[in-house]
């Protein structure tokens, strides 16, 4: 699976924007597709989830009510929607999946998943 992340940049504290990530490739056996972010000197750290059966979604307390995740079945592509953007958002934003099953108790390890996107930088200024 590739995946193709777009849809970052610079934007005002309070904004918004929409990350989206594409994916190409064998996506039939994948559970879902999340995102993950990464600040300079600081390690990656979970964003927010999505599984493909069921839909259910999952989101790190920082972003809880702020930002949305979402899908288009027919495009392959996961979509994440930022609203109220703080600085301490800023940082480089990876879609990432996994082929198989993914454990809800291990669905913000970055070290699960297993095919990652190259990454899209967000800056919010203040």
């Amino acid at each position: 699976v590739q995946l193709q992340a777009s849809g970052g940049g610079l934007v005002q504290a309070g904004g918004s924007l929409r990350l989206s990530c594409a994916a190409s490739g064998r996506t039939s056996s994948r559970s879902g597709m999340g995102w993950f972010r990464q600040a300079p000197g600081k390690e990656r750290e979970f964003v927010a989830v999505e599984r493909w059966s069921g839909g259910t979604t999952y989101y790190a307390d920082s972003v809880k009510g702020r930002f949305t995740i979402s899908r288009d079945n027919a495009k392959n592509t996961v979509y994440l929607q930022m609203n109220r953007l703080k600085p301490e958002d800023t940082a480089v934003y990876y879609c990432a999946t996994r082929n198989g099953r993914i454990v809800t108790s291990s669905i913000n390890r970055a070290e699960v998943y297993d095919s990652w996107g190259q990454g899209t930088q967000l800056t919010v200024s203040s």
